[in-house]
């Protein structure tokens, strides 16, 4: 489209009958922050599919409310949700409750420094100790103290409440159907490209 004729083109209709969906199967669910930037763009571009868009845009404001609302959780406890992380993966891995710090940052994906700055918070705070790892004393592990394991315990419980509430709108059968299509999508961004 040339500069002179760019701005007096004349969109083309986005009536209910000819404009893309973008309420998934359930066409009489109130309209969303989302649907008027599609709605927006299937006026300016009807060329598009923005199916994709759209979902994209959801995942991301669903991920912007659903941060600070678990982040509540983690600050009754005294704790960031990357500390609450470290001392997940410690209590997870079962007894002794001990990880070498460079595995603790594979399973969180954390660079070295990152994680020696939440290891140095959690051991200040009394949660974690590090000890020379007896099959290798040119290295150490971080154990849960007894502090550290009541306090992970006793926060997880209160995450998993919290998130199954901000979830208990969706029946069991979508939050099977949403944990397989987040799996699938997962799989597909961290496969390597062949």
């Amino acid at each position: 489209m040339s500069a002179a004729n760019r701005y007096d083109h004349t969109p083309a209709s986005t009536s209910p009958d000819t404009a893309p969906a973008t309420r998934g199967n359930n066409p009489t669910a109130a309209p969303d922050a989302v649907d008027a930037v599609v709605t927006a763009w299937q006026r300016e571009r009807p060329d598009l599919d923005l199916t994709a868009i759209a979902v994209v845009g959801r995942l991301g404001r669903v991920n912007l409310l659903l941060g600070p609302a678990q982040e509540q959780v983690f600050t009754k406890f005294g704790l960031q949700r990357g500390e609450f992380d470290v001392l997940a993966a410690l209590r997870r891995s079962g007894a002794p409750y001990a990880l070498s710090p460079s595995h603790l940052s594979d399973l969180l994906m954390l660079s070295r420094a990152g994680m020696t700055n939440r290891l140095d918070r959690l051991e200040s705070a009394g949660m974690i100790e590090r000890s020379l790892d007896r099959a290798d004393r040119r290295s150490f592990q971080i154990r849960l103290t007894e502090q550290g394991y009541d306090t992970v315990d006793a926060a997880m419980t209160q995450h998993t409440a919290n998130v199954t509430a901000l979830l208990a709108n969706l029946t069991p059968r979508e939050l099977t159907t949403l944990d397989a299509l987040a799996r699938k999508l997962l799989h597909h961004l961290t496969t390597p490209a062949r």
